[in-house]
């Protein structure tokens, strides 16, 4: 990758913003439809081991079980879903709808008997995956955007834990598992490390009578180095 293209690559654009943004909007509809309609839709949510709890795959991350709850996941969603769509354009739907489905299941194998909502999950699947991606690629800018997680949600990662009993522990540890698997698959998508002209390619040329070593940069145009080695230097003394 050339500086033009990483230019491109880190173009911005408003789906950026705006696909998070209406995200977390959604979100936020659905809860104000909920309490003021007094609807119980935490009914639809994900209920491990059974086949009506399935539906909470695609439900749960819509609902959340008050404001504080939904406060608490609308603003690391919406800074780890923008820093997604900026850094890796390419593969952020493929990470954010395959992901998300992915830790469902997951979740739904594996957590207690009971009715698990809210968008927690895709927050620690963000996390994970942004925050191993910029290692991994070992790209400055993306290791740049790993540590300011780090710091501003490094704290998240005791939650994986069973510290409180009435968070959902098993969502945001299958989120943070498929992040990390998803930075593993998909490392060689989306931005790489630069790679400067010199070190893109080297070849060895034979000439006659002369040992030539071509430098090719990106594109036709080379630099030509002649080694001239003489016969003699083969020749055994006697």
């Amino acid at each position: 990758m050339n500086l033009q293209e990483e230019h491109k690559q880190f173009k911005f654009s408003p789906m950026m913003i705006g696909i998070p943004l209406y995200f977390v909007l959604l979100l936020w509809i659905v809860f104000w439809v909920e309490g003021n309609y007094n609807l119980y839709l935490t009914k639809y949510g994900l209920y491990p081991r059974t086949f009506k709890g399935l539906r909470g795959i695609f439900f749960s991350p819509f609902i959340h079980g008050g404001i504080k709850h939904l406060s608490n996941n609308s603003i690391p969603l919406f800074i780890l879903m923008t820093s997604l769509f900026y850094f890796y354009r390419k593969i952020a739907f493929k990470v954010l709808i395959y992901g998300t489905l992915l830790s469902g299941v997951i979740t739904w194998l594996i957590a207690r008997q009971s009715y698990h909502i809210g968008a927690s999950g895709i927050v620690y699947l963000l996390f994970s995956f942004v925050l191993f991606s910029g290692l991994i690629r070992k790209y400055y800018r993306l290791i740049a955007v790993s540590l300011i997680v780090i710091f501003l949600y490094g704290g998240m990662i005791w939650y994986v834990l069973p510290i409180k009993e009435e968070i959902s522990w098993e969502g945001h540890l299958s989120g943070f598992i498929v992040g990390l698997l998803f930075a593993v698959i998909y490392r060689k998508h989306g931005p790489q490390a630069y790679q400067y002209d010199w070190e893109e390619s080297t070849s060895i040329l034979e000439g006659e009578g002369e040992l030539s070593v071509a430098i090719y940069p990106k594109g036709e145009k080379y630099f030509k180095i002649p080694v001239t080695i003489l016969p003699e230097e083969f020749e055994e003394e006697e």
